[in-house]
């Protein structure tokens, strides 16, 4: 397909094009996907989520732009950005008003945002963010940031997607206590206060650090990316008699770092802490687990839509209508319903 083989070459032109067709699923874009997934699995996936307000799009922007500036240690690298902005449940519309934020990363060839709307989708995602992801990876973008929706208590999709996930925070935003109901927490390998220049630093990051020992005093086994893992929380604490020094060597422990996205500070620490996440997904197999449930859930996914897909062509409008009216009408409980509906039995 023309359109895949340029995107391979690194036409971006051919690349945005693609995009287009993969969020408004096409068949044209179901067909490049197809050639370009197994030139897929290269990327750094880094999810970037939390509430509203705590200066994500900032926070990403620098990151980005941090990656792009060649050091002693490190040359420029190829980032890609998928910032997800909500859309509106009475028009349909979005603002798409991430990239006012990242207007200092235009022009830059090594740099590719695209900003998409959610589309109704719930969980902090769209529901093609994962084939906009596949895209940018296969034409070569070392890095890919996924922005999320602005995040509530239990929008946690983006653990699926990425491999590495920053939960951002930020001081003021409200009560300390909001975030022990925060499932949230529970998926960060990297946790960020940003804004660390405003009052309440200090205090949002003991809260953090308090809620992490809490929920993991000691050793708990907890489901983390689709994986059982185990992780040390107990600061001090020593570790029980039976796990040895190797094992614990082997934990991932999600930091807390501070950071003022607006100044760049904390930004090279920050990129630090994602590099030696990256070498531990990469030394204890976890980036191959992570890539498997990542694959994993996309095919249920894309299973649920399909299955859902063929069944409506096989229903008929007044037939669903009749089973509905009996359903409203109290006749009926919704799981007869459903029995009714997919066994082809008479209402």
């Amino acid at each position: 397909m023309i359109l895949a083989a340029s995107v391979l070459e690194g036409d971006r032109l051919a690349l945005a094009r693609l995009l287009t067709q993969i969020e408004n699923d096409t068949p044209e874009g179901r067909a490049a996907l197809g050639e370009l997934f197994p030139h897929t699995g290269q990327a750094h996936l880094i999810g970037v989520t939390g509430a509203p307000g705590t200066g994500k799009s900032s926070l990403v922007n620098r990151l980005a732009r941090y990656y792009r500036q060649p050091g002693e240690d490190q040359a420029p690298r190829r980032v890609g950005v998928v910032a997800v902005d909500p859309s509106s449940p009475f028009s349909g519309g979005a603002i798409l008003g991430d990239r006012v934020r990242m207007r200092d990363l235009a022009g830059d060839p090594g740099i590719f945002i695209r900003s998409m709307a959610s589309r109704g989708s719930l969980g902090g995602l769209a529901r093609t963010t994962a084939g906009v992801v596949q895209a940018l990876d296969a034409a070569g973008f070392e890095l890919i940031m996924i922005e999320t929706v602005g995040a509530g208590q239990a929008e946690v999709d983006i653990a699926r997607l990425a491999h590495t996930t920053l939960v951002i925070e930020a001081p003021g935003l409200g009560d300390d206590i909001q975030a022990i109901k925060a499932g949230i927490l529970e998926i960060a390998d990297i946790l960020v206060v940003n804004k660390a220049d405003r009052p309440g630093a200090k205090s949002t990051e003991r809260a953090l650090r308090g809620m992490l020992q809490l929920a993991h005093p000691i050793r708990r086994e907890f489901q983390h990316h689709g994986l059982v893992s185990q992780l040390s929380r107990g600061g001090d604490s020593q570790p029980p008699a039976e796990s040895s020094q190797d094992d614990e060597e082997l934990l991932w422990i999600p930091p807390i770092l501070q950071t003022v996205a607006t100044e760049d500070t904390g930004i090279p620490e920050l990129a630090q802490e994602i590099e030696r996440h990256y070498e531990y997904l990469q030394a204890t197999g976890d980036w191959q687990r992570r890539e498997e449930t990542r694959l994993k859930a996309e095919l249920e996914q894309l299973l649920q839509e399909a299955l859902l897909s063929r069944w409506w062509a096989s229903m008929t409008q007044s037939r669903y209508q009749a089973v509905l009216q009996n359903l409203v009408e109290r006749e009926i409980s919704p799981w007869e319903a459903v029995s009714t509906l997919l066994d082809g039995g008479e209402s």
